[in-house]
């Protein structure tokens, strides 16, 4: 399969996914509900593998099957992804993690909204040790990389090169 082609599947595949509404009800964090490991940055290292993070925030997962060195996860990529809302960029969370206390990442993974394909509304229902334990993970990790760039708004131009994922129009 081509890499345009595989981009083409993941985009399809994150526009399926930032569809999907949550209620009110469903939205709110489970209780009882979390993964534990032999360490809380073991098991945030899993949740950014399982939870698909290093999908967009890693370079050169997808191409790799996921073969990236811890070293080189989660440091963002300058691809953007552009839509109606214009484009957004994978931020470098290790960057993001390094300017933020423990307690402040929380509260973001618990109230952020944004632009897609990012699907805040999952992080938004992630148990609190959850976050905390992806917290701990990117901060074990250490900063390293580059800030990525500033999401654009709708019909500006984007700041380099970007993959287009909005839905294509029906044929008239």
């Amino acid at each position: 399969m081509n890499t345009h082609l595989k981009l083409t599947v993941v985009a399809a595949a994150l526009l399926a996914l930032t569809g999907c509404r949550q209620s009110q009800a469903t939205a709110a964090a489970p209780t009882g509900v979390r993964v534990t490991g032999a360490s809380d940055v073991e098991a945030g290292r899993y949740l950014t593998v399982v939870g698909g993070c290093n999908d967009c925030h890693t370079a050169g997962w997808n191409e790799t099957g996921g073969n990236v060195p811890d070293a080189q996860r989660l440091t963002g990529t300058n691809v953007g992804w552009q839509g109606p809302w214009g484009v957004t960029y994978p931020a470098n969370l290790r960057l993001t993690a390094a300017a933020m206390s423990e307690d402040d990442w929380v509260a973001m993974l618990r109230t952020r909204k944004d632009r897609p394909p990012m699907p805040w509304m999952n992080l938004n229902a992630m148990h609190e040790q959850d976050s905390r334990a992806v917290y701990r993970y990117l901060r074990a990790l250490g900063p390293a990389g580059e800030r990525m760039p500033e999401a654009t708004g709708p019909g500006e131009p984007a700041r380099t090169a970007f993959i287009p994922i909005a839905p294509p129009q029906a044929p008239r």
